[in-house]
């Protein structure tokens, strides 16, 4: 993450929100009432809060169902020295998600395939938390808190554009693998790779390539499926112009 004279905290915070797939989970023993932290995976839901899949055999999903309190840590993977990197603390509560809540089914399985292998296991559950202030390092003088309003995902407005993301997701990583690794490539400055998109929301698209994640905001929010096909073409022919001009 770059950090530039015109940092923005907001993007700072939504990039790792979607980029990370493992964080650090704080709860609160059942009890005693100490503090306990534990490794988990994560994925994102639309509107940016973290998606977990967690057994209850666990104690942090224990201590999560007796108090629902949690805090999360977030970091940017960095070469060398972890804390160069950008870091969110995020407070919230963890909700259990209803039986049947497909969203969070998918977006977690998009972004961790392997789970299909436990995924209907009976003591398995989805729990998404709902953020309430996240606590942002992201290097010298750049230390500071913000609200869930500041970094959070509109999606009141997106109803047309979520019913349709799985059918998009799955016609981009079946029909339009070329654009999806120029995304990658050309507009992000990735190396190649197997990319595949990993999720769609009104501010971008994730993409993926085994444990490589990357974000690529949209230039302006899409809310529907046909403003989302042309948004996705857009950035695919200006893509192309990068590839094109980069050959002379």
């Amino acid at each position: 993450m770059q950090l530039t004279e015109d940092f923005n905290p907001s993007k700072a915070v939504k990039l790792l929100l979607r980029r990370s797939r493992q964080g650090a989970v704080a709860t609160l023993m059942v009890g005693s009432g100490d503090p306990y932290c534990s490794l988990v995976n994560v994925a994102s839901h639309p509107d940016g809060s973290p998606i977990l899949l967690i057994s209850r055999l666990a104690v942090h999903t224990k201590n999560l169902l007796a108090d629902a309190r949690v805090s999360l840590m977030l970091d940017e993977r960095v070469e060398g020295d972890p804390l160069e990197g950008a870091r969110i603390m995020l407070s919230g509560r963890a909700e259990e998600a209803a039986p049947g809540d497909e969203i969070l089914r998918r977006r977690y399985l998009s972004a961790h395939p392997s789970a299909e292998a436990f995924v209907n296991f009976q003591d398995f559950s989805f729990f998404r938390i709902r953020p309430t202030e996240t606590h942002l390092v992201a290097g010298f003088g750049r230390i500071l808190d913000l609200k869930p309003a500041q970094f959070m995902t509109e999606i009141a407005d997106a109803a047309g554009l979520l019913q349709s993301e799985q059918s998009a997701v799955e016609h981009m990583n079946t029909d339009h693998q070329e654009a999806l690794d120029l995304y990658a490539t050309r507009l992000l400055g990735a190396a190649g790779g197997n990319w595949r998109c990993s999720g769609i929301d009104p501010e971008g698209i994730d993409l993926q390539a085994g444990n490589r994640t990357l974000r690529l905001d949209f230039p302006q929010r899409v809310t529907d499926p046909g403003g989302l096909r042309k948004m996705l073409v857009r950035l695919a022919e200006q893509a192309r112009t990068r590839e094109t001009a980069s050959d002379h």
